[in-house]
């Protein structure tokens, strides 16, 4: 994927409100995310993780269940293919649900626009997707402030890096392409900003939030060209944020006006050898402590940043959150401007590939009722990091 060149720190990007640049920005630093992915995988079965959870169904409870804990920030999406199945014709009714009990609870909800699939008449290289994802966003924006949701927060494209090479360079999603990583990349970038702007007009003081991976790419051995490639990988992971902010490809209308926040999405294999793609594991010596990663990235591009994304599997759980939350510490403590830590998922789903039941959430499947049995392990480690910031706010 393309590599940008390193950018200098903004010292002029505005923030939607006085608050978009501190502490205030979200209602909760720990928060959960549900799982929304609505992509075709690669036999050609397109996933609906919300409905496969029954999050559609019990939205109410399980947000209700979020705030209880303490959780009052979530990432939740929405399935533009269930809402735009004619073009220009928009059915929100798959995400009423949501949206109200957010406004019931008090939940505030980070609402992704793309998490990875759209309609299906639509070519994703044509200059129609750039239009109708930004009328698709302006209408969403719009629903919003007619519910009273008087501050829209929106995540436009869920990790563009990701997309671009997962369904456009190595062909595992729809539409399957192979070595077209980058023109995919540019088409959802330029989506993107054209999605911004109209959201805007509608609602200037929505706060709008992208994401991608944060990585960590290492030379296999000490060959020159394995080296200079490995660096180009990793600071690929930079490109799409450079372009958002219009230090790269001007000519697409990047802007700081339309970034306000970054999630940076990381697990435990976000850190790996090139070439050859080993994983470079926790305990490694050539393992980067994430509170480094969090502070390079913020030096590079001088944003108001989150762990939007952050999980595992199984036992493992509990000590995991707790690693990113220490680590997420020791970056505050040397004054990077870390705003929350998303749990993703909050609630167990399927399997992307093989409908499996993967037991990487707080919360499990839920009954005919709602009711979902919790992990308890996790839940007091989440307590455990609600308490110490209770206990530092008051100090």
């Amino acid at each position: 994927m393309k590599t940008a060149n390193t950018v200098s720190a903004n010292a002029d990007r505005k923030t939607p409100t006085e608050s978009a640049a501190n502490d205030d920005l979200f209602q909760s630093f720990l928060m959960g995310g549900f799982e929304c992915s609505t992509h075709r995988r690669g036999d050609g079965k397109r996933l609906d993780v919300i409905a496969a959870t029954r999050h559609d169904e019990f939205a109410f409870q399980d947000y209700q269940r979020l705030t209880d804990l303490g959780m009052l920030t979530a990432r939740d999406g929405l399935r533009w293919h269930l809402i735009e199945k004619t073009p220009s014709q928009y059915d929100f009714s798959s995400a009423i649900s949501q949206i109200r009990a957010a406004r019931e609870t008090g939940l505030q909800v980070i609402w992704d626009l793309f998490h990875y699939g759209y309609p299906d008449d639509l070519d994703i290289m044509s200059a129609e997707f750039v239009e109708r994802f930004a009328a698709f966003s302006g209408k969403f924006t719009e629903l919003l402030l007619a519910e009273k949701i008087e501050t829209p927060y929106l995540c436009l494209f869920n990790e563009i890096s990701f997309f671009a090479w997962a369904a456009g360079e190595v062909g595992w999603w729809f539409p399957y392409f192979r070595q077209r990583g980058d023109e995919v990349k540019r088409q959802l970038l330029k989506a993107s900003i054209a999605a911004a702007e109209a959201i805007k007009k509608i609602a200037p003081n929505a706060v709008l939030i992208q994401t991608d991976p944060i990585i960590n790419v290492i030379p296999r051995g000490k060959k020159p060209e394995n080296v200079i490639d490995a660096r180009n990988y990793h600071n690929s992971q930079f490109h799409a944020l450079d372009v958002l902010l219009g230090k790269d490809e001007p000519e697409l209308g990047g802007s700081p006006k339309i970034v306000d926040a970054v999630g940076v999405n990381y697990y435990q294999d976000s850190q790996w050898r090139h070439p050859g793609g080993r994983r470079v594991w926790r305990g490694s010596r050539d393992y980067k402590p994430l509170n480094e990663m969090l502070r390079d990235f913020y030096e590079r591009f001088k944003i108001p940043l989150f762990v939007a994304e952050t999980g595992i599997e199984d036992e493992a759980r509990p000590e995991w959150f707790r690693y990113v939350g220490d680590q997420v510490q020791i970056a505050v403590e040397n004054g990077v401007p870390v705003l929350g830590i998303c749990l993703y998922p909050i609630v167990n789903h399927p399997g992307w590939d093989d409908d499996r039941h993967c037991c990487n959430g707080l919360w499990d499947y839920a009954n005919d009722c709602g009711v979902r049995e919790i992990y308890e392990p996790l839940a007091a480690e989440i307590k455990r990091q609600i308490n110490f910031e209770k206990d530092s706010a008051n100090k």
